[in-house]
């Protein structure tokens, strides 16, 4: 029997099962194949948003390391500044001259 010529109960056959298999599979493989490149597509973009966050964060921890040297600068700066007047302060008291007269309190 073929495909053409195939008949059922009186009516002739537009598909037989091997027809029909053959369409599903086709149909099927060219979703399987439409679906891997969907997914090979966002592969591709998920890899491409990976790399721009890196850099990102490449920048950002630079950035972060800039504002860390510059805070341990000012913080060394202060305690210069502290130990500087300190030492004026010891300069002046040893350099004013106290009357002996009055009490130290």
């Amino acid at each position: 029997m073929t495909r053409r010529s195939a008949v059922r109960d009186g009516h002739r056959l537009l598909y037989d099962e091997a027809r029909v298999r053959s369409l599903i599979t086709n149909m099927r493989d060219e979703l399987h194949a439409r679906m891997r490149d969907e997914l090979h597509a966002q592969h591709s973009r998920h890899l491409a948003e990976m790399a721009a966050l890196r850099a990102e964060l490449e920048q950002l921890r630079g950035k972060l390391d800039e504002l860390r040297a510059v805070s341990l600068a000012r913080s060394r700066a202060e305690l210069e500044v502290a130990e500087l007047r300190r030492l004026r302060e010891i300069g002046r008291a040893r350099a004013a001259e106290r009357d002996p007269a009055q009490p130290l309190h």
